[in-house]
């Protein structure tokens, strides 16, 4: 094999000759091939030899089969004889491709991109924040705890709707006598203690007894993300259904020993500890997120190609859909609902996939410059724990596979490139 090659901006082109004797070996293993997957009469599956399998598909066929091994082979030996990093996908066009001849072809692909000049991060500037709980804080976990083992008492016909009471209602929307889109709800609940969306829709039903209807207009928001009826009247039709009454222990000594503690010191102490601890990832990603952002800007990268930044866009895509139907939505229903297109969605992402792409280019020069590398001991440490938690043999496989090993290598990376990057940037 022997090739050439030339670059321009961000892309390199090989033009690659394989010798007439190496397509010819290719060809052998390709008619083998097609022997064991065609049939070939007076042959047992693979047992024909290759005339008669040029006679039976001809010589173009069992080319066009040997093709792609030779093509993939010559062109990864040549990206490893050159040292190139590429990325995405590369673009073959084949120049001679005819029995009895030398194969050419070329391959077009991107480049990865380099840091011209990377920001210095030996610096100090990253101020770091308290994450001592603040008694704001604190007291709204205590709530939130207690709203967890709040009990619902169905009240008796005839009650009166209170503030703290749960409301579920029937209800509908209409806007000039039409009803909404979505604008209507069965068996929906209302926590009157809390704000709704609706400002002053808990207002109107406060007083309402059971089997009670009222319909009243209120405003809905300007920021609404339904644009047709944002900042605009809309009739409410409302029908209670039932009452119930929330009913919230204390926060003492008996509700800390429900939960497995000794007594509430105890339960206030650890609900203080694991505040403190959320606080602190919290703020690990705050200024990891920070320093990225500050070397992104203070870096000068090479051309960044179109195909790197699609990708990283894709992969955005993806997160949000997984996100939306984690939530039980459809993604589709759910662009509706905002009112945006696939296209809206993937040019909101493109400042921000540059980000990420350029966040991801400088964790890979530091680690160059720190020599900082995952043992196999690490990773293999890491694999063993991952796959402790799975219990499915497709699943177990998968982990062991060598994509994902690569992919949790570079995690492990970047968690020791971004440690070393806080000891060095963070005051």
């Amino acid at each position: 094999m022997s090739y050439t090659t030339s670059t321009e901006k961000n892309k390199i082109t090989f033009t690659i000759t394989i010798p007439v004797i190496e397509v010819e070996a290719g060809m052998k293993i390709a008619a083998q091939r097609i022997s064991e997957q065609s049939k070939i009469p007076g042959f047992r599956p693979g047992k024909a030899d290759y005339e008669s399998v040029k006679t039976r598909v001809g010589e173009m066929a069992i080319l066009e089969e040997a093709t792609e091994d030779l093509v993939r082979s010559a062109f990864v030996k040549a990206l490893i004889d050159e040292k190139v990093e590429t990325v995405g996908q590369p673009y073959f066009k084949m120049i001679t491709h005819a029995p009895g001849n030398d194969l050419v072809f070329t391959a077009e692909v991107s480049l990865m991109p380099k840091i011209k000049k990377l920001a210095d991060y030996s610096k100090q500037i990253i101020k770091k924040n308290d994450t001592e709980p603040t008694k704001e804080l604190i007291e709204q976990a205590k709530k939130d705890l207690g709203n967890m083992q709040t009990k619902e008492v169905r009240q008796a016909k005839g009650a009166t709707l209170e503030k703290g009471n749960k409301a579920v209602v029937n209800m509908g929307m209409k806007k000039d006598g039409v009803t909404v889109e979505g604008g209507e709800a069965k068996n929906h609940g209302i926590y009157t203690s809390e704000n709704y969306y609706i400002e002053g829709f808990v207002d109107e039903i406060i007083g309402m007894k059971e089997d009670e209807k009222k319909t009243f207009t209120l405003k809905f928001p300007k920021d609404h993300y339904q644009k047709h009826i944002a900042g605009s009247p809309v009739e409410f039709e409302v029908e209670l259904k039932e009452i119930f009454k929330l009913e919230t222990p204390e926060f003492d000594d008996e509700f800390a020993k429900k939960l497995g503690f000794k007594a509430v010191d105890e339960l206030n102490a650890k609900l203080i500890e694991n505040l403190r601890m959320e606080n602190g990832i919290d703020e690990k990603r705050r200024q990891e997120k920070e320093i990225l952002e500050h070397l992104s800007k203070k870096s000068d990268f090479e051309e960044i190609p179109d195909i790197l930044i699609n990708q990283e866009i894709e992969k955005m895509v993806g997160e949000m859909k997984h996100s939306v139907e984690g939530h039980g939505m459809d993604f589709d229903e759910y662009l509706k609902s905002i009112k945006k297109t696939y296209a809206d969605i993937k040019l909101d992402f493109a400042t921000s996939a540059m980000t990420r792409v350029k966040a991801a280019l400088i964790l890979k020069e530091v680690a160059k410059q720190e020599n900082i590398e995952v043992s196999a001991k690490e990773l293999d440490e890491e694999i063993e724990h991952i796959a402790k938690h799975y219990e499915d043999k497709d699943q177990k496989q998968y982990i062991q596979s060598p994509h994902y090993r690569d992919y949790i290598q570079m995690q492990l990376q970047n968690k020791k490139v971004l440690e070393t990057l806080r000891n060095k940037m963070v005051k």
